[in-house]
């Protein structure tokens, strides 16, 4: 049984655990009355205990524009499709042109009318951030300040431009449905992969089988941008209806992912097709459907530009729809038109409160089957030792073809290709309590959560997921594999591997391609990674350059011997498909890592930093690609340094003890307010490879609290 590399027992690691033993929290705050108190811990944490529901939600605003204020406020104004009339700019043109053709505001307008019991809280969180605004007009920019005050409807609008229109699709889409304008739909080219701007996330659920203590541990682990509309907020939320710690989307009412006492859960973004373009004939002043010239639905909007001396400039922006959805692109007799998922959907808030005050499996299920959120896999596990993975979402039902079909635009003059359901919960692909002791996701699709399998695509219609498993997925299945008993400490360290699986499958086939095909400078760059620990820690020598060649393979365009295997899914891709290229991949890399950084073997944190409130430091951590579990995201900088810009953002590991033991890392910070002293603090442990505990109890917040705040209730 093999355990982690550099595996801490002792030290930071073991003493953030010991101190994160997470007593149950306080029900009531302690000054009574009507009154509500967020204590904010060292780390910028609010921690709020409310007296009621309706004041936690107020609290909660009030905390998110303390931390986030200006950040909010901007996309708040851009899901209202008014950026480009508050700041101008060509990019917020387009944003609005995007918003409005999708029809947010007018929708979030219509979800707020059919909101439940949670209409309430609604308002009360943007009570909440409209008191703060006033509270304390000086914290707040001048440039955002024109979006105040901000109302419910912001809320619904902004979490349908997070998640329906920039996760499930996003702008992109429209480019490309121009590019594909006037082509046969065969030859279109394929819908990527989501969003660059989203890379996904890693999740880990670990039954009582295989846990050291009995205890089921889960691991969360999204990875987005660290900027804009994906900034996470941890937060712990405490009042006498609900006890839950996590994180959220800066400007939404509830955590996404979170536990509780009992039980938690995490989502990746999964390989998941909740939209369609499809293709249509024009015909006069419509388009063919069923044989017959179909008029479009016409509304006519107005956009307003700022300028830069302030003058505001009007456009009018047409917007057509068919029966699929809003056309998004025309030219020369034919149009694409763009259907979504989950527009009928609006209360997802209150699914995930129901989630949040789970106190059972039965009870998170009953909750999580809503399939409020269009998107996302989940994956849960409890106190009891129950664990989860659901491929979770709307998946439209479709009347033929398969993943590749459906990856294209399809034909719009037919309704046989006109979806207008999605599968139910218990139709979705789901692993329950399997027999391997293990789930995991690292945004491979669901057939490959646990070995030996859990689930059969052939059960599935073939539209539902792709199959590959990708190098980071089969990192992260590996470690699972490999020890049969694991610690929370140990998962801990697992997380924060930074080995890379595709080192591990190439470097003996490079080895020989370098003896059969190299010269004196192929076989010095081979020394260099054969004497490297395979690692992307800040002192591994050898990483810089296996990343450059992992570049130059891929722009060679250079395949593997054999490819992706069902029958070999932990061992294929291999080999080099032309080995003479290989070579010539490596001596590119070589060259370049000589003439950027003088040497081969250049430390990983010598050119890979984390920058953020004024602090530069070595980083560890790389793209997911090369099958690191720890994942980093990276831009070119100045003097060829390399500077994360994304990857892993907030991470959580709960062992559901009683009391639970939790650590976290926010990456970047819980604050993107200018001065605040949290921005960018926890850079330094992130360098360092560490996390912090997680305090819940209020006496335990106290011993390491920065400020108490009390509020009144506000109403």
């Amino acid at each position: 049984m093999r355990k982690p590399t550099g595996l801490r027992r002792a030290g930071a690691l073991a003493a953030a655990l010991a101190i994160g033993a997470c007593s149950p929290p306080t029900d009531a705050p302690s000054s009574g009355g009507d009154s509500t108190e967020i204590l904010w811990d060292v780390w910028g944490v609010p921690h709020v205990f409310a007296h009621d529901s309706e004041t936690l939600f107020y609290a909660l605003g009030w905390a998110q524009a303390r931390a986030h204020g200006d950040l909010i406020l901007e996309l708040y104004g851009k899901a209202r499709g008014r950026a480009a009339e508050y700041w101008g700019g060509s990019e917020n043109l387009d944003s609005d042109r995007w918003i409005r053709t999708m029809g947010v505001p007018e929708r979030a307008a219509d979800w707020l009318d059919r909101q439940g019991t949670f209409r309430v809280y609604l308002d009360r969180f943007a009570a909440g951030i409209n008191a703060y605004a006033t509270a304390h007009p000086d914290a707040i920019a001048d440039a955002v300040e024109i979006v105040l005050p901000v109302t419910p409807e912001d809320v619904l609008a902004h979490y349908q431009r997070i998640i329906h229109f920039t996760f499930v699709t996003s702008p992109r889409v429209v480019a490309q449905a121009k590019r594909h304008l006037g082509r046969p739909i065969r030859q279109a080219a394929r819908r990527g992969e989501p969003p660059a701007q989203t890379p996904g996330s890693n999740a880990w659920a670990i039954g009582p089988t295989r846990s050291a203590s009995g205890n089921a541990i889960l691991v969360a682990n999204p990875h987005l941008p660290w900027r804009d509309l994906f900034t996470w907020f941890e937060v712990q939320l405490t009042s006498p209806d609900v006890d839950a710690y996590g994180a959220t989307l800066v400007g939404a009412p509830f955590h996404g992912i979170a536990f509780n006492d009992h039980l938690g859960w995490t989502h990746t973004v999964n390989t998941h097709d909740g939209f369609d373009l499809y293709d249509l004939t024009l015909a006069g002043d419509g388009y063919l459907f069923d044989g017959e010239v179909r008029a479009f639905d016409r509304e006519e909007q107005t956009l307003l530009s700022r300028g830069p001396d302030g003058s505001l400039a009007e456009e009018r922006l047409t917007i057509k729809r068919s029966v699929h959805g809003p056309v998004v692109a025309e030219a020369e007799g034919r149009a694409m038109a763009l259907r979504v998922v989950g527009l009928e959907a609006p209360a997802v808030f209150e699914q995930y409160w129901e989630m949040s005050r789970a106190t059972n499996f039965d009870e998170f299920r009953r909750a999580h089957a809503r399939l409020q959120m269009p998107m996302f896999t989940t994956v849960y596990a409890d106190r009891d030792g129950r664990i989860l993975h659901h491929f979770g979402g709307e998946t439209p039902v479709r009347s033929a073809g398969d993943w590749e079909v459906w990856a294209r635009p399809v034909p719009g003059d037919s309704s046989d290709w006109l979806w207008t359901e999605a599968h139910a919960y218990d139709e979705l692909p789901a692993a329950i309590d399997p027999p391997s002791g293990w789930l995991q996701n690292a945004n491979d699709p669901p057939w490959t959560t646990t070995f030996p399998p859990a689930m059969d695509p052939d059960e599935h219609p073939s539209y539902m997921a792709p199959r590959f498993m990708h190098f980071r997925a089969q990192r992260s299945a590996r470690m699972l594999i490999e020890d049969e008993s694991i610690e929370l400490e140990e998962a801990v360290a697992y997380k924060l591997s930074t080995r890379m699986e595709m080192a591990d499958r190439l470097l003996d086939d490079l080895a020989r391609a370098v003896d059969e095909h190299g010269g004196p400078p192929e076989r010095e760059a081979m020394a260099v990674l054969d004497a490297w620990d395979r690692q992307a820690e800040t002192t591994s020598r050898g990483a810089v350059l296996f990343a450059r060649f992992a570049r130059e393979l891929s722009r060679a365009g250079v395949g593997f011997a054999e490819p992706w295997s069902e029958e070999r899914p932990m061992s294929t891709p291999d080999g080099f498909a032309d080995p003479a290229e290989a070579v010539a991949a490596l001596r590119r890399a070589a060259v370049s890592t000589r003439e950027d950084h003088g040497a081969l073997d250049v430390p990983w944190g010598e050119v890979y930093r984390v920058r953020g409130g004024g602090r530069d430091l070595p980083s560890n951590g790389a793209p997911g690609s090369l099958g690191v579990f720890r994942v980093v995201s990276y831009q070119p900088a100045e003097d060829h340094r390399m500077v994360a810009t994304g990857g892993d953002s907030w991470v959580g590991v709960v062992e559901f003890s009683d009391p639970p033991r939790a650590v976290t890392l926010m990456s970047y910070g819980n604050s993107s307010q200018p001065g605040s002293p949290h921005d960018g603090d926890q850079l330094e442990l992130f360098s360092r490879k560490e996390m912090r505990p997680v305090w819940r109890q209020r006496a335990e917040v106290e011993k390491h609290l920065a400020e108490r705040e009390t509020l009144e209730d506000g109403r």
